[in-house]
């Protein structure tokens, strides 16, 4: 994976690191944590430059998160928590997961947004609660690409500093990586066969 994501961006420079990121944040098949340093890997030989792919990163990440905040703002709780009773399973989301969600955020405030897109595993479902919440979307970007930028530039430059001393660690990122995307099946799949069993053993 680790040369196909490096090829990619090279390939399509910009848009390869935009498509990745927005793909990351609708449903992550390969986590920012590998994308963006490897952009920055790839910035560092030359075929694109580092803000290029910092700005680049953002707004597809941006952009990714959005379409949850959306979904949030569209379908409301009401909406949203008979969409969880008929498709929960493949959600691995309940109704009271839903309210749970929404509570969180109206404690947490509009700093939860801030806070979320530097929190691994949060980044993205985030979103959702925001857009329950009805959340201004001139208030959520602002604050998403606040933690965002940040996110992505710091993941970027992480690969870029190491330049081709990145190439050496590929053999270590490539089953790394592929290992993440094993583990996040495994659990994602074993929360789909577990679904519903601890409330129907209350």
């Amino acid at each position: 994976m680790f040369d196909w994501i490096v090829g990619a961006i090279e390939g399509a420079g910009s848009l390869g690191v935009f498509l990745l990121m927005l793909a990351e944040n609708i449903f992550p098949p390969i986590p920012s944590e590998v994308v963006m340093p490897l952009a920055g890997y790839a910035a560092s030989r030359g075929n694109v430059g580092l803000v290029t792919v910092i700005i680049a990163g953002t707004l597809g990440s941006l952009a990714g998160t959005s379409a949850w905040y959306y979904a949030g703002h569209m379908l409301g709780p009401v909406r949203l928590r008979l969409f969880a009773e008929t498709y929960g399973r493949w959600l691995t989301m309940t109704p009271a997961d839903i309210d749970r969600a929404a509570a969180w955020f109206e404690r947490s405030g509009t700093w939860a947004v801030l806070v979320g897109r530097l929190v691994p595993g949060v980044r993205t479902v985030v979103s959702l609660p925001a857009g329950i919440a009805g959340m201004p979307i001139g208030r959520f970007l602002s604050y998403s690409a606040a933690g965002t930028v940040v996110w992505t530039a710091a993941l970027a430059i992480s690969g870029y500093v190491m330049g081709q001393n990145y190439a050496r660690v590929g053999g270590f990122v490539e089953p790394v990586s592929n290992a993440m995307l094993i583990v996040a099946a495994v659990i994602y799949l074993y929360r789909v066969a577990t679904f519903g069993r601890k409330n129907a053993g209350r």
